[in-house]
């Protein structure tokens, strides 16, 4: 993998870095994000195994459209972060057809023992109504 993919050292550059990997379309460059995370599905299920994850993450990837993010608020208590984020994925997919794609998203991130961020929660819908907990 690149030198260009050097995991974030502070909680405000995992967006920038999310971007960056999704933009490059490499699944593996987005996995490095995720280490003993929860990725939180459109219908509100938690997906915990690291395959899984990489097939949610490759779904999206393989639409082939730029990911856009703006943080709106990173909150930090120690070695915990969250942060809100709005995103869009817009353009022509593969099939010809206009995607768009859009959410706020209320993300964990947690400083691993080597001092680098990484996604502890990836709820990349917030606070959208889905199934009950």
């Amino acid at each position: 993998m690149s030198d260009s993919y050097a995991l974030p050292n502070k909680p405000e550059d995992v967006i920038p870095s999310l971007i960056e990997r999704f933009n490059s379309g490499k699944v593996d460059a987005m996995m490095t994000l995720y280490e003993g995370a929860v990725l939180i599905a459109d219908d509100g299920g938690t997906v915990t195994d690291r395959a899984e994850i990489a097939a949610a993450l490759e779904r999206d990837l393989s639409l082939g459209l730029p990911l856009e993010a703006n943080a709106r608020h990173v909150f930090v208590a120690d070695d915990i972060a969250q942060i809100v984020v709005d995103w869009s994925i817009d353009g022509t997919g593969p099939d010809g057809k206009h995607v768009r794609v859009e959410g706020t998203a209320s993300d964990v991130a947690r400083r691993g023992a080597d001092g680098l961020w990484r996604y502890l929660i990836d709820n990349r819908l917030g606070t959208a109504v889905r199934k009950p907990a």
